[in-house]
């Protein structure tokens, strides 16, 4: 299934490095790709019109090459919009095309507007960044009850909490809130110790999103409007699923199924799960109206003479406070709700989305007032290739071929990661009331195993979707949902029934019978 997560570098315990780059950090220093002793001259018009041209080539050479339908893609450069254009069409098969002005969901890059909210809120002094959420939220609970004593407001958006990585995330897909999947975070059991490591989760922009609706008194969606989207001029940009599926010029979603692109039905039956997770990824948007938000960030918080968010903030929100990996050529750091690029000649602050259908690549470098905004309708890593592409072309980088290197890195993790064959002779399973009843798990919810004309069904979660169990060995069988084959083993007690099962969620999530007691 798709989620609102990248594909970055594997998670690694804090260093030396780390600890040095924090010490820069705290003395105010932003650390850069290399030693500089003259600025990067720009390239002039004659060079710059190469390098467009020479993008856009490489641009729909990538797009056939990962097979995607549509997108579209814009470039500022010094406060202005140097390329803008849409490329293909909104929907496979179709004739409308993507323009400049047709919509995608953005996906993850909606986290740094609910960072730019937060931030607001800071500077307004309604809290500091270095406050304890159960302070202002006493909702707020994890796990472990010391994490819960510690967790600070700079905690939410680091990605360093100690949980697996985007657990918790299915609540969404079976129709839970944003309170229930807040307060589920205290069943939630740690991989690592708080802070110590990167790992990639949405459930806590939602938190970050409460304690605005708090200090606001009014809901994410309407501090979005107000605060950024109507100063900005993001007069398309919206917040949800009913606006995505109102507007008129607009891109469908794309799955790839083997090697088969397909748009995805509009009335596929998750689509609101994006919007539950709004804080985290549920914006609406195009690449002209994004082309603003890139030039608040270049600007440094500044929109003509009003200043939107404090320096100080923008600069907090988009230092490195999470270690994501030690590999040169994939080294990154993760800030708050932005990642953090060493690059040549300078770092680039970027930030990717991916939703169940559509892909988005947000990057630029502050010290140069270069940025770039790429919006995709199927869920690939070319809109991060394109963009890191771009930077080297403008800059006379070393060529990389960054799609090229991307798409080989895809096809060796789908060859390591194929899904576990079914033996050439497996055991049958029991007879299907065997596995029958209601079973519950405290972040999940319930869910009722029924048999059916020889067949056995789950139905899950508030949408009461219903499934087909295929077997696989014996007490393992298989389903597909929401878009991707998941796998469940039920274990069977002395009165030959299912006490239980598992589903490997989150890597590995329980679910107990439930024993309902007779009506007297």
């Amino acid at each position: 299934m798709s989620h609102f997560s990248h594909k970055l570098p594997r998670p690694v315990g804090r260093s030396f490095l780390f600890l040095i780059l924090l010490a820069l950090v705290a003395a105010g220093v932003r650390p850069s790709a290399q030693a500089e002793t003259q600025p990067p001259q720009k390239p002039t018009p004659a060079e710059l019109k190469k390098i467009l041209a020479d993008f856009e080539k490489y641009a729909v050479q990538a797009q056939k090459d990962w097979q995607v339908p549509g997108m579209a893609i814009a470039i500022v450069q010094n406060d202005k919009v140097i390329f803008a254009k849409g490329f293909g069409v909104k929907k496979i098969g179709g004739k409308d095309k993507v323009d400049k002005n047709t919509i995608f969901q953005i996906g993850s890059t909606s986290k740094a507007f609910t960072a730019t909210l937060v931030s607001m809120m800071v500077d307004e002094n309604k809290f500091a960044w270095q406050d304890r959420v159960v302070d202002h939220l006493d909702q707020f609970q994890m796990y472990d009850p010391w994490v819960t004593r510690e967790f600070q407001i700079a905690d939410l958006m680091a990605q360093h909490s100690g949980l697996p990585p985007l657990d918790g995330d299915l609540q969404a897909f079976m129709g839970f809130d944003r309170a229930h999947i807040i307060h589920s975070l205290r069943y939630l059991k740690p991989a690592t110790s708080f802070r110590s490591q990167y790992a990639y989760q949405n459930s806590f922009f939602l938190v970050a999103a409460a304690l605005v609706e708090k200090y606001s008194g009014k809901t994410w969606e309407d501090n979005l409007k107000t605060r950024i989207f109507k100063p900005l001029g993001m007069s398309a940009t919206t917040a949800g699923l009913k606006e995505f599926q109102k507007a008129k010029n607009v891109s469908f979603l794309h799955r790839k199924t083997g090697e088969k692109v397909g748009a995805i039905p509009t009335d596929w039956p998750n689509h609101s799960w994006v919007y539950i997770y709004g804080p985290a990824g549920g914006i609406n948007s195009n690449i002209m109206d994004m082309t603003k938000w890139l030039r608040l960030q270049l600007n440094r918080g500044k929109l003509k003479d009003k200043q939107l968010i404090s320096t100080a903030s923008l600069n907090f929100i988009q230092t490195p406070k999470t270690i994501m990996g030690t590999d040169p050529s994939r080294m990154s750091f993760y800030c708050e709700a932005w990642v953090y690029k060493p690059f040549r000649p300078h770092p680039i602050i970027w930030h990717n989305g991916e939703t169940s259908g559509n892909k988005t690549m947000l990057a630029f470098m502050p010290e140069t007032g270069v940025g770039i905004v790429v919006l995709s309708n199927l869920g690939t890593n070319m809109p991060e290739s394109l963009a890191f592409q771009f930077f080297d072309l403008y800059f006379d980088n070393p060529d990389q071929d960054w799609s090229k290197k991307e798409l080989e890195r895809m096809k060796q993790e789908e060859a390591k990661n194929k899904p576990p064959q079914r033996p050439a002779s497996p055991a049958p399973p029991l007879p299907p009331e065997r596995y029958s009843g209601t079973f519950n798990n405290p972040v999940y919810g319930r869910i009722t195993v029924t048999p059916e004309q020889d067949k056995l069904y789950m139905v899950l979660g508030l949408h009461k979707q219903k499934v087909l169990l295929q077997p696989f060995d014996r007490d393992s069988f298989t389903f597909n949902w929401p878009d991707e084959a998941i796998t469940t083993v039920f274990t069977i007690g002395p009165d030959n029934r299912a006490q239980s099962f598992s589903v490997d969620w989150d890597g590995g999530t329980e679910f107990k019978r439930v024993e309902d007691k007779p009506t007297s």
